[in-house]
């Protein structure tokens, strides 16, 4: 906005109340207004995707401008630039007069109005609903819905002071006496013509407070076919959590709740919970009754401390949305009944609160409680009948459901169950260990500096690197501060020491805050374990992630993250088995791609790399040096993520020429896999997607960007998507068929982590022999590819030594 200020038009900070004017601009940028856009177009702004000039930060751009005057000035000395970032500059011109143009705020349109016509009005309901609707403003359409809804509110409370207490009502929330905000807000509705009928239909919900009302809805359940059901909870950790209440729903806006522990002061007698457990036992276990839940597994784990085993498990919302379209919503029944069914849904947080303030469920009214769980359990069962006919046009994607997300749910939830024993005394010492470490790279970096500074403030950081040090600045903050991110850091490490040492010591403290501090608190005091949770609905890849704790992400590169898995520890009388997929996503590459080069060295089971190193360098195998190995791996791995000859050179520290040379070794060697490349960027242009072998889609919709950097990061996900997705598919496969035979066998062995490509099971010892070879066998046969799945197997007292 500084190009704007004159001699008539100054700039208001509104948030310090200080005023820029021409002077002030100067004295705040160094340059004057009319020099701004210029002053843009060489420094960029990330925030408004304004591309600049590689390094050149807002003292070079100003100190180029006061000397040359304007941006056409320094390009008219442009080849006089000495250094590094003369150099850079050169480079960029190309991309100088765009980012001119996106710098550049139009003052000379024509406005077909004048400035009386621009008076602010009273709003037009009206037309601003048929906008926004058009426009998919759902939060502004829902502020306007809730406007008018209070305007009816204080006109009802005028006329109606003397209204009678209706405190449960099927049509909406009860908020007071004669006082019903509805429920369903006037979103648009869907285009779908199923979805917009379910979305309508109205609403009858019961409250089931007496023995006859839950006789009668237990016969309903009995009778139908399907039914869908959800649990209210004191809490979300699921091996402690407690039953407040259940909701039931066997069809499309039919509903009731049981309350069963609401226990504030006025709360109605409430029927007796285990009781209650007890007479819908055998409902929830009849393994050929079927049940529909939104994320089935965490109500299983409630049910578990109960001791009802749910069986029937068919359909779960959470996973239809998933699968239907992996990156289009958040899978959460509230963000999905917005999307799907165009319905506003009561949320938690009305009820309960936020923050320090929220209550737990068992202190929400009854009435309340009842008319948002019954909610849940039909907007389940509405969301289940608009999903599941768009999954079965696609009869892959449906496939995909049937047999490996959903059979994999109760896999999960053994487990989370079973959960991880750790050594809580090796992390404490680790722990003192690390402070230890973390302390001597302090005082490295303290001398390093030549003064003594918090090594935890970035802003002291920025200060000692970049004002004290002078060193590059790399990037910046939106603020328009010099960045000290991760990546910044690693990128001055090459070249100074400080950085390096404050990387080492942020490694450190992160290791020691995210595990050997933290895993000793989420052991249970139950179990003695550690129960983490696994997420199917994440990774738009269909990875598996992880919570409470993170297992995926415990760095193994340096010793000290290694030693971390060494407090991952069997049970007495047991040992750690872990089976690793051998370099996964490089075989599915040569299945997918069909080269002929790579699915010869993969049946003749070759060192890949080795391999891949005798053909790029022309050398006989075993003549292949372990640099050029190296190089052979970077190439492999580098090119089915997407990287490019610049980011091969610096990953090699060769010069880029270089690196191009390999890469077009590699391609002349390999052809199959350039082919497969282009084929596959070409039918994600067409398509808007990509799939895995097992039909998984991944959508790419910024592959059709007008952004060229968002499409190219669009057109390297298109490559290594399937390769992951397809990964991710075979190891859950193989999961299911682990526990599959850890079951019917009835082995005294327990699946009990998956991390990336690894399974890691708890056996008993003298059960080892048998479990690897079943594992090795089911691992390698969960999908017939190409090529072989290699799968290596290691057993330990830890999972260190199993790894």
């Amino acid at each position: 906005m500084a190009q704007l200020v004159d001699e008539h038009i100054t700039l208001i900070n509104t948030m310090s109340g200080t005023v820029l004017d021409r002077a002030g601009v100067k004295a705040k940028f160094d340059v004057f207004p009319e020099q701004i856009i210029d002053y843009l177009a060489l420094v960029g702004d990330s925030s408004d995707n304004i591309p600049g000039i590689d390094k050149v930060g807002p003292k070079t751009a100003a100190k180029w401008l006061n000397t040359y005057g304007t941006l056409d000035g320094l390009l008219a000395h442009v080849a006089e630039i000495p250094g590094k970032v003369g150099e850079n500059l050169r480079a960029g011109l190309a991309i100088l007069e765009l980012s001119r143009q996106l710098a550049t705020i139009r003052t000379d349109l024509a406005l077909p109005l004048d400035h009386l016509e621009l008076k602010r009005r009273e709003a037009d309901p009206a037309k601003l609903r048929e906008i926004y609707g058009a426009l998919e403003l759902r939060t502004l359409l829902l502020q306007l819905e809730s406007a008018a809804q209070a305007r009816a509110l204080d006109s009802a409370g005028a006329a109606g002071g003397a209204a009678a207490n209706t405190l449960t009502v099927a049509s909406g929330v009860a908020i007071g006496p004669g006082v019903v905000v509805a429920a369903e807000l006037a979103i648009p509705v869907p285009s779908d013509p199923q979805a917009a009928a379910l979305a309508s239909l109205p609403r009858d919900y019961e409250t089931l407070l007496d023995e006859a009302g839950l006789e009668r809805w237990c016969e309903a359940l009995a009778g139908a076919e399907l039914f869908a059901f959800d649990t209210e909870t004191t809490s979300l950790d699921y091996m402690r959590t407690e039953i407040v209440g259940i909701s039931f729903c066997i069809e499309p806006g039919r509903a009731a709740y049981v309350p069963l522990a609401h226990d504030y002061p006025g709360a109605p007698v409430q029927l007796e919970r285990t009781h209650v457990l007890e007479r819908l036992r055998p409902l929830l276990e009849d393994p050929n009754r079927g049940k529909l839940g939104q994320h089935l597994k965490f109500d299983m784990h409630v049910l578990e401390n109960y001791g009802i085993a749910l069986k029937g498990q068919r359909f779960d919302t959470m996973l239809e949305s998933y699968i239907l379209n992996s990156t289009a919503t958040r899978h959460d029944m509230d963000s999905m009944a917005e999307r799907y069914l165009g319905l506003r849904t009561i949320h938690f947080e009305d009820l309960c609160g936020k923050g320090a303030k929220q209550i737990g469920f068992n202190q929400v009214g009854v009435e309340q409680a009842a008319e948002y769980s019954a909610e849940d359990a039909d907007v389940t069962m509405r969301l289940h009948r608009a999903l599941w006919p768009r999954l079965e046009q696609y009869p892959a994607l449906a496939q995909l459901y049937r047999d490996i997300e959903q059979p994999l749910v109760p896999v999960l939830q053994r487990m989370e169950r079973h959960g991880v024993l750790i050594d809580r005394d090796m992390l404490l010492a680790q722990s003192g260990e690390l402070l230890v470490r973390m302390r001597e790279f302090e005082a490295l970096a303290h001398r390093e500096a030549g003064t003594v500074f918090n090594i935890e403030s970035p802003k002291q950081l920025q200060q000692i690197l970049f004002e004290k040090l002078q060193l590059p600045v790399m990037r910046k903050t939106p603020s328009g501060t010099p960045s000290t991110a991760e990546d910044v850091l690693e990128e001055l490490a090459a070249s100074f020491a400080l950085p390096r040492l404050i990387l080492e010591y942020r490694g450190l403290a992160k290791l020691r805050s995210t595990y050997t501090e933290k895993l000793p608190e989420q052991i249970n005091p139950v179990t003695q374990r550690v129960h983490t949770s696994y997420h199917q609905a994440v990774a738009a890849t269909g990875r598996l992630s992880s919570t409470d704790p993170n297992l995926q992400n415990i760095p193994i590169r340096k010793p000290e993250g290694r030693r971390i898995r060494q407090a991952f520890i069997a049970a007495p009388g047991y040992r750690l088995l872990a089976a690793d997929y051998s370099q996964i996503e490089l075989r599915i590459m040569a299945h997918l791609s069909g080269d002929e080069g790579l699915l010869r060295a993969f049946a003749e089971d070759r060192d890949i790399h080795q391999a891949t190193a005798a053909e790029v360098f022309g050398v006989a195998l075993e003549q292949v040096s372990s640099d050029q190995r190296r190089s052979a791996k970077a190439i492999n791995f580098g090119l089915i993520y997407g990287m490019s000859a610049f980011g091969l050179a610096r990953q090699l520290g060769v010069p880029r020429a270089a690196a191009q040379s390999y890469v077009d070794l590699y391609f002349a060697r390999y052809p199959g896999v350039r082919r497969y490349m282009e084929a596959t960027r070409e039918q994600a242009r067409q398509d808007g997607f990509v799939e895995t072998v097992f039909g998984r889609r991944l959508f790419l919709p910024e592959i059709r960007s007008r952004n060229r950097a968002m499409q190219q990061y669009a057109e390297r996900s298109a490559i290594n998507a399937p390769m992951q997705g397809t990964a991710a598919d075979i190891i859950k496969r193989a999961m299911i068929s682990v526990d599959q035979w850890c079951r019917e066998t009835q082995a005294p062995a327990r699946l009990i982590m998956q991390v990336h490509d690894e399974l890691v099971l708890e056996v008993r010892e003298d059960f080892l022999e048998q479990a690897r070879a079943a594992l090795g066998e089911r691992m390698s046969g969960a999908a017939y590819l190409a090529v072989p799945l290699k799968v290596e197997v290691g057993s330990g007292m830890n999972w260190d030594q199993a790894h």
